[in-house]
């Protein structure tokens, strides 16, 4: 009987360097999506996929992240006592019953396959999911959700996976497929950012994983590897050596890159756009700038 998903691991102990000055004060993960930060669409995208136990790697400085899934009493009392409870009711999302989650240091930052393998007391021998919040998935079933079920299927161990135009395999870690079943693919191998020209597939894999707990003995045999981290990637490619249960999941849904300037904004447009809200005015606003950039050439 395969055991259910219910641990989540959260790596969010990096310095956001390409947002400064703003990370200079706030973690990149409270960063404002549309009216909600990066952390939230991943912790509620989690909650729909059935986690229970929410584990965040942190660093110095991340304290705004366990203030932000406190209750805030005062707050509460006076959208209360101002009769705002649409408010209060959207601020119920950001609370987390206590003990629901956990806080582990990382503290030097050795990649991302330290910051997983950091939790691994806290996982114990249980499948997890690890959630990276700078990929926001946006879909009528979220990612996670679809995995879990892919992994009710499979067992094993799952990573999300997109395709991507050939000339940008080389940014990403790729898939070495074995057999193509669709939504679901066998995998032989993965290379991490090939050179051009030479990726064995484009299908990539994206921050969204479901893995059992061999991955956690895998990573306490990895001695560092490139840039001298230790990687995730290299703990999944020993289970396919010695396993060969790997499988990529091409989700549905699309993915933006919030660890980048131009993926933060293409989000930005994007939910706003599905805000029935926001809609309008901001459409407004974009025919109003194509219009006028057309105008002056």
């Amino acid at each position: 009987m395969k055991r259910k998903v219910t641990k989540a691991i959260f790596p969010v102990a990096g310095l956001g360097t390409r947002f400064l000055p703003a990370t200079k004060s706030i973690p990149k993960e409270i960063m404002t999506l549309v009216d909600r930060p990066l952390i939230q669409y991943a912790i509620d995208e989690a909650r729909a996929a059935g986690i229970k136990e929410f584990i965040f790697v942190t660093s110095r400085g991340k304290s705004a992240l366990e203030d932000y899934f406190d209750h805030a009493p005062e707050l509460e009392h006076s959208l209360r006592k101002r009769g705002k409870d649409d408010l209060l009711e959207a601020l119920k999302t950001t609370n987390m019953d206590s003990g629901a989650i956990a806080y582990i240091r990382q503290h030097k930052p050795l990649g991302l396959g330290h910051a997983v393998w950091c939790a691994r007391r806290l996982v114990g021998n249980e499948p997890f999911a690890v959630i990276l919040p700078d990929d926001v998935i946006a879909g009528d079933v979220p990612c996670l959700k679809q995995m879990v079920e892919a992994f009710e299927e499979t067992g094993g161990n799952i990573v999300a996976a997109m395709d991507v135009p050939e000339d940008r395999a080389q940014a990403y870690g790729v898939l070495d497929i074995k057999e193509d079943r669709g939504s679901i693919v066998s995998v032989k191998g993965m290379v991490e950012k090939p050179a051009p020209g030479t990726a064995p597939s484009n299908l990539a894999v994206i921050g969204r994983y479901i893995l059992t707990p061999r991955i956690m003995q895998n990573l306490n045999r990895i001695k560092s590897g490139a840039g001298g981290e230790i990687q995730l990637t290299d703990a999944i490619a020993r289970e396919i050596d010695e396993t060969g249960e790997v499988f990529g999941y091409r989700f549905r849904g699309q993915r933006f890159d919030c660890g980048s300037k131009a993926g933060f904004l293409q989000a930005t447009v994007a939910f706003g756009l599905s805000r029935d809200d926001l809609r309008d005015e901001l459409w407004a606003y974009l025919n109003e700038m194509v219009a006028t950039q057309k105008a002056a050439q």
